[in-house]
């Protein structure tokens, strides 16, 4: 479909999906949100729309650069949200979009456009005011040139990653390599998924998958993940109805077998929600034993009982509780193994999850840090002598990953690091373990085997 077809209307409805963004997580939801007011949900627009808001989101970061030196405020956080969010389309759809720069007629329809309807759209939701403001600056926006001034500030703008981002890199793997992550993180990755043995054979899922039209190929580190790409409709997949395949990527499934929970025994797994690891180790203790899945985001929490349910995994138990108070509940030392997928900055995940791409602060890294320690105490505390506690990450950031196994050890004279040996690379801690988009073709995933001295 060509941008021509875009109406006042669809940049209205851009610029409410953009704001309702910052208050609704995750973007999707908010995108949906706004579309669905203005009867654009499924439409033969949705598609493009949807593709401008994404694309937007993806460079949020490079757009509030600009909006900052076309508005000479230090922090577009400062402006009002309904003019910060028209600023962010008009900068999108003026100096990035392909189609509208590429075509003057069309480039300057929009900027009509938006000097009427969206202005006028301003000044009805916020001030008369503020309306102004936006309709003095769409000429400025139409006639900016963004100059990246330095090496750093190149990258962030032709692969759309902040700067706080690639700087932290950089001093953790050198620039040659940051590159090659860099690239990785603006790949379509395949859709991974994850075959439930309890209810389905690979074969038999590869099988089924060829007569819906998709080509799988297998991982190359976990079995039963296969992968293909994408798009694929889950809702209207009998497989994933039936709870015969799970949503997960290579580097998660492996966290699992990892662990390598075995029939009987007593498990604790302390983020639990929304349930895809929880469910893997279900299957691999053969729906004997015990679970304790601890989480407190009710919506996750919900997902979780959803999955085990359509996946047949009958062992666990749910408790909706801060996983550090968990001995408080369960007591201590009661646990064969403990899972702690730990919750942290997701900055291995990005080429999924696009928003993170400018989100994370060094702030948020310190906390996530000091939670992750908290948590893996907490976990210790759970193990009987000769238990094993596997602490992972989705994080990049060796504060959050070697950093933390290493205080914890240095604590703990009864730990003792039980060395991975692949199938990835070794972390910057020996005995540690990383996947590496770049190089395995995975999400970046952070491993540490941990056993309590018998």
């Amino acid at each position: 479909m060509s941008y021509l077809t875009l109406t006042p209307r669809d940049l209205e409805a851009l610029v409410e999906a953009v704001k309702l963004a910052e208050e609704v997580k995750p973007s999707q939801q908010a995108k949906r949100d706004a579309f669905a007011r203005y009867g654009l949900v499924g439409g033969y627009k949705d598609r493009v729309l949807t593709a401008i808001f994404y694309d937007l989101m993806k460079r949020v970061g490079v757009i509030d650069r600009i909006i900052s030196e076309l508005t000479g405020v230090s922090n577009p956080a400062v402006l009002d949200p309904w003019l910060r969010a028209a600023l962010r389309v008009a900068v999108e759809l003026l100096h990035f979009e392909r189609h509208v720069k590429d075509e003057a007629g069309l480039r300057e329809t929009v900027v009509k456009y938006l000097k009427s309807r969206v202005a006028k759209m301003l000044s009805d939701r916020t001030h008369p005011y503020v309306g102004m403001y936006f309709w003095e600056l769409v000429d400025k926006v139409r006639e900016y040139r963004y100059e990246p001034k330095d090496l750093y500030s190149r990258w962030e703008y032709r692969y759309l990653i902040s700067r706080t981002i690639i700087e932290r890199l950089v001093q953790l793997i050198g620039k040659k390599e940051t590159q090659e992550l860099l690239r990785a993180f603006n790949r379509v990755p395949l859709i991974s998924v994850r075959v439930n043995i309890l209810k389905a054979s690979v074969e038999e899922v590869e099988k089924e998958l060829r007569r819906e039209g998709v080509e799988p190929i297998r991982g190359r580190y976990v079995p039963t993940v296969l992968k293909f790409k994408g798009p694929y409709n889950f809702d209207r997949s009998k497989l994933f109805q039936e709870g015969k395949i799970i949503i997960q990527d290579e580097a998660a499934a492996l966290a699992s077998i990892i662990l390598s929970p075995k029939p009987g025994e007593t498990v604790v797994d302390m983020a639990a929600a929304p349930g895809g690891k929880t469910e893997h180790m279900g299957e691999l203790m053969e729906n004997r034993g015990v679970i304790h899945a601890f989480d407190i985001d009710e919506l996750r929490i919900r997902r979780m009982r959803e999955l085990l349910k359509r996946a047949g995994i009958t062992i666990v138990k749910i408790h909706v509780r801060d996983s550090r108070e968990a001995s408080k509940v369960l007591g201590e030392e009661i646990a064969d193994k403990v899972l702690l997928d730990a919750p942290c900055t997701s900055s291995g995940t990005i080429m999924k999850n696009h928003e993170l791409r400018w989100r994370i602060m060094e702030k948020k890294i310190f906390e996530m840090a000091k939670l992750q320690l908290e948590m893996l105490e907490a976990g210790f505390k759970l193990l009987k002598p000769g238990g094993r506690i596997l602490y992972t990450t989705c994080s990049l950031f060796k504060e959050e990953n070697e950093d933390v196994v290493a205080k914890f050890l240095k604590r703990h004279s009864n730990a003792r690091l039980v060395p991975l040996n692949g199938p990835f690379d070794q972390g910057f801690l020996p005995g540690t373990m990383r996947a590496w988009p770049h190089k395995h073709e995975t999400l970046g995933f952070f491993y540490a085997l941990i056993e309590k001295k018998g």
